[in-house]
This record gives structure tokens, sequence and C-alpha cells, in this order.
């Protein structure tokens, strides 16, 4: 994502008082450095959401520093500190990463990848095995000069059968290259074939989430079509042309692909949704809602978003003024991606066709060690990156508020469940764009009304296990990134 302050927090007067020094507990009692632990603790201290329900993150926890050094120094690894003895049992998305440039490079769409985007699948007499199959390619990626396609299955990387237990080595490994060994499927038969692809990741592939962008005229109707693959705040304008297309292309009903978004940026979901709707300001989009003792100090102004008119950049959205709009969804579609839906929903009709969503109705913000920020100690700035820690490369994303929509709704922590229930087939993926696609082709007959021959029985269902994007550090997060402005004096 763009690389602006995350959370500005205007003219602020901040005085934390934890029974301790800022200084104090950066060791341990042996000598050995706890300056990761330290950092972890006191930003979440500050910011975490359920702050509140966690003991070890009271105010008033330590009454000595030493204290608070043996509570340090108890987790050695600091991913365990993080998990044992910060994390509410019930967060499932918080998480932390040992590089903070390869976090933030991952929310500006950065990463080190081939370009091969696909799900992983348990088969096998003890559901142990895996198989992949190729979702999507990105563009000007090594893996778009290969011959390999969507739909496309692979049993095994270098000779090697793929299982629970080596598939995390052999796909999100350190190796630069692996070569896949492909499969074929039928009646839900896999078999091997003779066919290898070989793929080397690349640092540094952008990938543009405006996927595919199309208009179909369809028995007098015209149908707009777009697959945006994630939420990446770079690509905004990008964005508001494929809108400004279909609004001259003259779209009367969209279908919105969100089946493999797994989320991003708050306010691309919000320009996003004014692009499908409306540009009236004067409408809430969400609001948000943070820990108790953030949450009293901030004005009602300060936690509402409205429906935007305008790009960040200053360019006038395209909108397409729907009073309904289609969204292909699966497991896959979360968090910005839901909440697109929930935010929707009070103003216009959503379709959901597909699978049930992910569950997923908590913003995070990017942390890192540099507690002398004004206003937002620990807020990731590029402009303050001299300013970290030198000794502390580690970053932690923790969930930090919930969004509720314009009525107050903020409970879909099981997904949104589909209006029309469509999985996706492994022996029918189809080609993403084209009429005939299974999940597209029943949103057009949805839209059109009109049934044809089309079977839309699915063979062998997408049971997913897992997939590519969540072995990238931003997986399936919704990064806050709106200027806040609040007078905060914390006790």
């Amino acid at each position: 994502m763009k690389k602006f302050l995350l959370l500005f927090l205007g003219i602020v007067s901040l005085s934390i008082s934890c029974s301790k020094d800022d200084d104090i507990g950066v060791s341990g009692p042996g000598g050995d450095s706890v300056s990761v632990q330290d950092f972890m603790w006191k930003a979440m201290n500050i910011w975490y959401f359920w702050q509140a329900d966690v003991a070890d993150l009271a105010d008033d926890r330590f009454t000595t520093n030493e204290e608070y050094s043996a509570f340090l120094v108890s987790e050695a690894d600091p991913a365990d500190f993080f998990d044992n003895k910060l994390r509410f049992t019930e967060d499932r998305f918080s998480f932390y990463s040992d590089n903070y440039k390869t976090l933030t490079d991952n929310l500006s769409g950065i990463s080190r990848s081939n370009g091969l985007e696909f799900g992983l699948f348990l088969y096998g007499d003890n559901d142990t095995d895996i198989f992949g199959y190729v979702r999507y390619i990105v563009a000007n990626s090594d893996a778009s000069t290969k011959d390999i396609s969507r739909g496309e299955l692979f049993t095994g990387v270098d000779g090697q059968s793929l299982n629970e237990s080596n598939y995390r080595d052999l796909l999100f490994g350190e190796n630069a290259t692996y070569t896949l060994n492909m499969a074929d499927i039928s009646d839900g038969i896999i078999t091997p074939n003779d066919k290898s692809v070989e793929l080397t990741k690349q640092d540094g592939l952008v990938e543009n989430p405006v996927f595919i962008v199309k208009s179909f005229d369809i028995n007098g109707q015209k149908i707009g079509y777009l697959m945006y693959n994630g939420f990446t705040n770079e690509f905004d304008e990008v964005l508001n042309d494929a809108f400004g297309q279909l609004k001259t292309d003259g779209v009367t009903d969209l279908v919105l692909d969100l089946r493999y978004n797994p989320g991003g940026s708050v306010n691309s979901s919000r320009l996003l949704s004014s692009m499908v709707f409306s540009t009236n300001t004067n409408n809430v989009y969400i609001r948000q809602r943070w820990n108790d003792k953030l949450q009293e100090v901030f004005s009602d102004e300060d936690l509402t978003d409205y429906f935007a008119d305008r790009t960040g950049a200053g360019t006038e959205i395209n909108t397409l003024n729907l009073n309904q709009v289609y969204v292909l969804t699966t497991g896959s579609s979360a968090s910005a991606s839901e909440l697109v839906i929930n935010a929707l929903n009070p103003y216009i009709e959503v379709i959901k066709i597909g699978t049930t969503t992910r569950g997923k109705n908590e913003f995070s913000l990017t942390m890192v060690d540099d507690p002398n920020r004004d206003g937002a100690p620990f807020i990731y700035t590029p402009s303050r990156e001299s300013k970290i820690n030198p000794d502390n490369s580690w970053a932690i994303q923790p969930l930090v508020g919930r969004n509720e929509n314009s009525v107050g709704f903020f409970d879909y922590t099981e997904g949104f469940a589909p209006d029309i229930e469509l999985k996706e087939d492994l022996e029918n993926l189809g080609v993403l764009g084209d009429v005939s696609e299974p999940l597209l082709a029943r949103a057009i007959e949805s839209i059109t009304g009109i049934s044809g021959k089309r079977d839309f029985t699915v063979k062998t269902p997408v049971e997913l296990f897992t997939s590519s994007k969540m072995f990238l550090p931003m997986k399936d997060n919704m990064v806050l990134d709106k200027p806040l402005h609040l007078n905060l004096d914390l006790k």
C-alpha cells in the first residue's frame, strides 16, 4: 500500500504511565536483550483492540521494573512471546514479521514471487497429501512466461510429493527456483503426468490488482465484469479508470469478482464502494470502534468514514450509481472484500454468488520499534525509518479496531453466506472473464433472468486448505489508512 502516514494523531498530548520507566526492560535478568518483547508489549498495551481482555496487557499488570523485566524474558523467542503472552485467544488474524521492510513492501503490493497464484487441497486416505491448482497468473511475472495456466494441477515439487509436512518448505521456503510436477484430474481422480514447470521467484514483483475489466452486451443488457484481487491503494487510479471504462460502455449491471481478494486498504474499499454505488459524501460508509481507552477520546467525526467523490489524488470518482451489485465470493474473500459487502448492504442489494467468505471484520496497523513518534508511538511511517531502533527489525500487525456499517452491523465473523451457492469445480475452473466461466455465467443468468441449458453441476468442488496469498506477509489483513485527529492523554 501507499507509503504514507497510516495513522496521524494531530496536536497530541501523550502520557503513558505503566509503573515502569521507558528505558527499562530492554535486558532480562541475565542480560539477554528483550528489546523486541519490550516494543511488542508497549505497542500492544496502547493499541490492541482486546487490550482489556488480556491480563498481561493491563496498565497495572506490573508493580516493579524487575517484575516487568522478568515477564519480558519469560519467552526468549519474540514470536512465542507475541503468540503466548499478548494475543487474545479469540484473535485469529494479528501477526508479526521479523523484517518490517518485507512487510511494508507487501502492503504496497510488492513481494518476492514467481507470479503463480494457487490454492492447496488436502487429499489421500488420511487427508495429509496435498495438491495445488492454479488460480491465476500475475502479469509480467516469471510464471507468465512459462507453459502453465489456470486450472492446471500439481502434486509435487522437485520430484517430492507434497504433503502437510513438507509443502511449506518446498513452496514457500528460501528456494528461489523450484520445479512443479504437474498432474491431471478426471472424475475426481488425480494422476501425475510427465509435465514439469520450472519457476523462479522475483524480488520486487508488483501485482496490479485490477486484473480483468470487461463489458458484455447480452440480450441488450450491458453487463460489466471487474476482477479485483487486492485492495492496494497504489492502484486506486487504475481502479477508477476501470470504472470509467465501464461507465463509458454504458454498463447497467456489474459483476464484481472478489473470489481471490484477501483484503488490504480500508480506504480503497471506500473508493471502490463509491464507484459502485454513490459519490454522495453525506452517506456514511463505515464507523470504527477501538479499544475502550482509545474509543473515548475519538470524536464521532474521527470515527466515521463517508462515501467519497474523489480519489486520494483528487481525481473525480467514476461511479455507476447502481442499486444492486453481484459479488463473486469464496473463502478467500476476506477483510476489505467483506467490508465492501457490509458497507453497501444498507444502501443497495448485494447478491453474493459462490461460497461463504472468510469472516474478518477487524482492521490493523503496522507497528515498529519507534516509541518516540509524537502522538502515535510505534505506528510505522516511512519518513521515520531512520528513527526505528536499528537493532530491532521486527514489526507487528495487530488488530486495533472493528468496522461497523452505517446501521451498526459488524457481526460477520462466520463470513457472509452466498445468496446463490456455487463452488468452483476443479475439473471446470473455466477461463476468468469468459462468459462461460461458471461463477460469471451464473451471475449473468441471474442478471438477465434467462435460464439456458447450462448445467452448473460441480463434479469436484474446491475444498480449500490454504492458498499462496496466505504465505505473503500481508495475508488476509485489512489496514486502516486514514488520517485521524485527536487529543490523546492516556493514563
